[in-house]
């Protein structure tokens, strides 16, 4: 519980309200731009999907926002939610090893959306964003663990706080709108993990309904209307709700905000699936270029952590063979067995065609797993694959550390060439990825102008 006279959420917006661009340090703003480019990729790889499709259809358009890769334009709320949805739609979004949580495919398209409706410039985008994604990697270390193993998704969950903090101080409200603000979205927060079971599609759609809140949360608080004063830490607030207990680490979330900055160490993915599944990848992909065949591999082994199990192992049977290319994305199996397989696991890795092939499925159906106590997960995540070959051989890779985090970051030239292939893989032709990888830099020195990314 925090010591404070004052509540979390008073302690957040005076602190968040404080960030100026001068204090902001630049790299931190380099962080927020390298995400910005991330999402935009990202939203353009998903543009022409069945699950956007299905999202465009079931809104209206009009409006003064934007839907990247998208002629028509929205309400701030719905352009949010598209954009999260998109961001977020392939698990290819950046995450934070300490929680885990997804913050580019949450907080930028709220504020983008609201800086847009609103008229806000560059510098008031960069302080929300700044203060979002801060607030989102802090948020998920007060409990860690816990909101994922109560059934929920942290990244919906303390994605609406982290988004309404984001737009709020993007709008310049003041503490006690803000404070309202974060009280409100607490009643709002949602996101239960039971897409796990079918490879349902609600998992994408949580990223960019946190999104929305984040707009919807901050303009009610604007207005006067009331939250609760203590949403988070509260006998009946947001962490008793989502992680069953009230008794956390607020001092984690609340410390030294604005001047230690975790979201330094998010995550860059190099692969378009889920984040535990990342370092076994790597291991898979070493085997392969060692020269390992699927067809002779007998039996595979794997060393995880307790806190995967639920979400990538079990049921192991649904985990061998899942339901479609969505659930094969949170299969730690099928990541090994794909990768291996084909060589890779980009998006192309993860499609009906793969998710049905009976030479990856066969090499999934092999692999198992034990339980390794002294993982340090989620302060790291690991990966280790032990294959034994038909003559008796077995070889054994180890990852000690997610690709693309603070042990091995990606580097600028990386993520502007993934953003080149998503946007390739999207329709975007050389001369649109051009533009705006050269505009990207002066993004937050002037007006918030999407209208060259739609369409």
């Amino acid at each position: 519980m925090t010591t404070s006279s004052k509540s979390v959420a008073e302690l957040l917006a005076e602190q968040a309200a404080a960030l100026t661009v001068t204090n902001i340090p630049a790299s931190v703003r380099a962080r927020t731009e390298e995400l910005l480019i991330d999402m935009v990729g990202l939203c353009i790889a998903a543009r022409n999907t069945d699950y956007i499709k299905a999202v465009l259809a079931s809104v209206d358009s009009g409006g003064p926002a934007t839907a990247i890769g998208h002629a028509k334009t929205y309400s701030p709320e719905t352009a949010a939610m598209i954009n999260g949805t998109a961001t977020h739609g392939e698990d290819f979004d950046d995450t934070f090893e300490g929680g885990p949580v997804h913050s580019s495919a949450v907080i930028m398209p709220a504020v983008l959306a609201a800086a847009e409706r609103f008229d806000c410039d560059g510098h008031a985008a960069l302080r929300g964003m700044v203060a979002g994604i801060e607030m989102l990697c802090r948020s998920s270390m007060v409990i860690p663990k816990a909101v994922h193993k109560a059934g929920f998704h942290p990244t919906g969950v303390l994605g609406a706080m982290a988004s309404t903090l984001a737009v709020s101080v993007t709008l310049g409200l003041n503490r006690k709108q803000t404070v309202d603000a974060l009280g409100i979205a607490g009643s709002m927060a949602s996101g239960i993990i039971e897409y796990l079971a079918e490879g349902a599609w609600t998992k994408r759609l949580h990223a960019g309904w946190a999104a929305k809140i984040g707009i919807q949360a901050a303009r009610l608080g604007q207005q006067g209307f009331l939250g609760p004063r203590t949403v988070f830490e509260g006998t009946h607030g947001l962490y008793f709700a989502f992680a069953h207990s009230a008794a956390g680490d607020y001092e984690v979330l609340t410390g030294d905000f604005g001047n230690k900055w975790f979201m330094d160490g998010i995550t860059f993915k190099p692969y378009a699936t889920g984040t535990m599944n990342q370092p076994y990848i790597d291991c898979a992909l070493r085997l392969a270029k060692r020269g390992i065949q699927a067809e002779e591999v007998t039996d595979v082994l794997c060393e995880t952590a307790e806190g995967y199990v639920h979400r990538l192992w079990e049921p192991l049977a649904s985990k061998h063979r899942p339901a479609n290319e969505y659930a094969a994305k949170f299969s730690t199996p099928f990541n090994i067995a794909v990768a291996l397989v084909t060589g890779e696991a980009g998006l192309a890795a993860f499609t009906e065609k793969t998710a049905s092939d009976e030479r990856i499925l066969g090499l999934a159906s092999k692999v198992r797993y034990v339980i390794d106590p002294n993982n340090p997960y989620p302060k790291a995540y690991t990966g280790h694959v032990r294959m034994t070959l038909k003559n008796g051989t077995v070889v054994e890779e180890r990852q000690p550390h997610i690709r693309g985090g603070a042990q091995e970051p990606l580097t600028r030239a990386e993520i502007e060439a993934k953003f080149r292939l998503n946007c390739e893989f999207g329709g975007w032709n050389i001369k649109r990825i051009s533009r705006f990888l050269s505009e990207s830099p002066r993004f937050f020195d002037g007006t918030v102008d999407l209208a060259a990314l739609r369409g």
